[in-house]
């Protein structure tokens, strides 16, 4: 049976299968760090797997049955109906898996059932029984246990006194510099375990992020698309390119689900033709949003100029991630590649112009995003500062203050106060955490995974399920390989660097099975290695602890 809202994505399955490639070496490196957990955790669950199949036969129904335009509730449906179904809609939970890290979750989930998993890279003919051959364990057991069934298979702390043992003296190590601020939550009460300089605002860094995408989610919807149209102003022959601000539009040959250009080139020919029009004069319209497009920080090659219609982030040398040269004029950049495309299709036009499309304009063409949960996912995943600047004029436009850097972080901040988030010393000045002068607390970082991982909030579990796997995805893809066998593919984290800051804010299920939302934030680090590994070290300890 296919899922209407999930169609989109079958054109991203070449772009799945190059992930799943990509990850199983890796998580055959990792399989032998983590395989004695595995097993453990796969011997514990198996009664309460069946249990779980048996229990969710009815909720299957329910969250399989087609409710076109409602994709956040085939999610939240999926990951909390148990392991027992994960391996039927995982897939489903999420299109973004540019990582490998769906791929990784359905092996688990396969292995637990006992039907096999990937090869993880052995050759063909290899027998499942052969000496040596490697066993189906890749990511995260006690993650997918923790996010599948936190009301009845995780466990809620009674209370921790030994965390202060444990974290105490390793977030006292130097390398974590002058300043550092901690917390650790249960996420099942919503009690705090441990707090050192919870309530202190400290710069965050990239784990901003985190509440962009919860105040995004809130503000506008799991499901909620970003358009880009053309429209035709009537009686000029002006065809106007309208930029809907989303930051995922490509132009690449290769669109992997992302809304395209090329696509929207060709029904925007097609119309014009059915007018009898075969010249037209080409316009592109950046008004949805306002003020200044240039960061604060300046040009800066860990983000392009906020605009609201670029391709491909502006990116100049053909990456999708991590730093990259950016074009000087996206929007431009996008328009000229867009009268490319119209050429291609028997439209000329003009040398393309800045213009506004009036209310009189007659929409042509248009293409959507993926919804915005998806976005999220990927901007988390690969901390991607241009979805974050993206998803904070959103808000600002769904919030109705002014869709520049200061509304946004207003409308973030707006958002989370309706969510009765604690905001005391917080301030936001940008949706990425590139600004030095934004302020979060330990305190608002925990709270904010607690409320994503309440079960009453669905919406909102993408703030989690984006969160890069230790050892595995995104920005931990190459932390936690080495001597941690208790956090590779157990913890999920969203990272944080800028010079003498680092942060670290995420989920993870220790040893006894309490799945726990932490954050640190540090200040004046002088090492940023140095703090990185302290940072692993004490998140890995808390993996290992069993404080219950």
């Amino acid at each position: 049976m296919i899922v209407p809202e999930l169609r989109p994505w079958r054109a991203a399955r070449p772009h799945v299968v190059r992930a799943a490639d990509a990850v199983r070496p890796r998580l055959a490196r990792v399989a032998g760090v983590v395989r004695p957990r595995l097993a453990r955790a796969a011997a514990a669950a198996g009664p309460r797997v069946a249990r779980l199949r048996q229990a969710a036969k009815p909720q299957l129904a329910l969250i399989t049955r087609p409710r076109p335009g409602r994709t956040w509730q085939y999610t939240a449906g999926a990951t909390t109906a148990g392991l027992a179904l994960a391996v039927g809609v995982a897939t489903a939970a999420g299109p973004w898996d540019s990582s490998g890290q769906r791929t990784a979750e359905r092996d688990r989930v396969a292995a637990l059932e006992r039907v096999g998993g990937a090869d993880h890279g052995r050759g063909t003919g290899a027998s499942d029984t052969a000496a040596g051959a490697p066993r189906p364990a890749p990511s995260a057991a006690s993650v997918l246990t923790g996010l599948g069934g936190a009301t009845t298979a995780v466990k809620s702390v009674p209370g921790s006194a030994a965390l202060t043992r444990v974290l105490g003296p390793l977030l006292a190590d130097p390398a974590l510099g002058t300043r550092r601020t901690a917390a650790v939550v249960d996420v099942t009460t919503g009690k705090r375990l441990y707090g050192s300089g919870a309530d202190d605002a400290l710069t965050p860094a990239s784990t901003t992020k985190i509440a962009t995408a919860v105040a995004a989610l809130t503000a506008l919807g799991a499901d909620h698309r970003l358009t880009t149209r053309t429209a035709l102003e009537p009686g000029t022959g002006e065809v106007v390119l309208v930029g809907g601000g989303d930051p995922t539009l490509t132009a690449r040959g290769t669109t992997e689900g992302w809304a395209d250009l090329r696509t929207l080139a060709a029904s925007t020919a097609t119309a014009l033709k059915k007018r009898g029009i075969t010249r037209a004069t080409l316009s592109y319209d950046t008004t949805l949003y306002a003020g200044t497009e240039v960061h604060p920080i300046g040009v800066n090659p860990n983000l392009a100029r906020v605009t609201a219609l670029t391709a491909d982030e502006g990116r100049a040398d053909g990456s999708a991630s991590g730093p990259a040269t950016r074009v000087p004029d996206p929007a431009a950049d996008a328009t000229r590649k867009f009268a490319d495309f119209l050429g291609a299709y028997g439209i000329k036009t003009s040398a393309p112009g800045l213009s506004k499309a009036s209310a009189h304009a007659e929409t042509l063409a248009t293409v959507a995003s993926p919804p915005l949960a998806s976005l999220v996912e990927r901007m988390l995943t690969n901390s991607d500062n241009d979805i974050a600047e993206a998803l904070a004029r959103q808000t600002a436009l769904a919030t109705g203050v002014r869709a520049d850097f200061a509304g946004a972080g207003k409308a973030i901040r707006t958002q989370l106060g309706r969510l009765g988030l604690p905001l005391d010393g917080v301030d936001f000045r940008d949706g990425s955490g590139l600004d030095r002068n934004d302020r979060l607390t330990a305190n608002l970082l925990t709270a904010l995974l607690v409320k994503a991982g309440d079960p009453v909030r669905p919406e909102l579990r993408p703030v989690l399920t984006g969160l890069p796997v230790a050892g595995f995805t995104g920005t931990l893809s190459t932390r936690y390989t080495e001597g941690a066998a208790d956090a590779a593919g157990v913890v999920r984290a969203k990272t944080g660097t800028l010079t003498g800051v680092n942060t670290l804010a995420g989920t993870v299920v220790d040893r006894d099975g309490h799945l726990l939302a932490f954050a640190v934030l540090t200040a004046n680090t002088t090492d940023p290695a140095a703090a990185q590994t302290a940072l692993d070290r004490a998140v890995t300890a808390l993996a290992a602890c069993g404080c219950g």
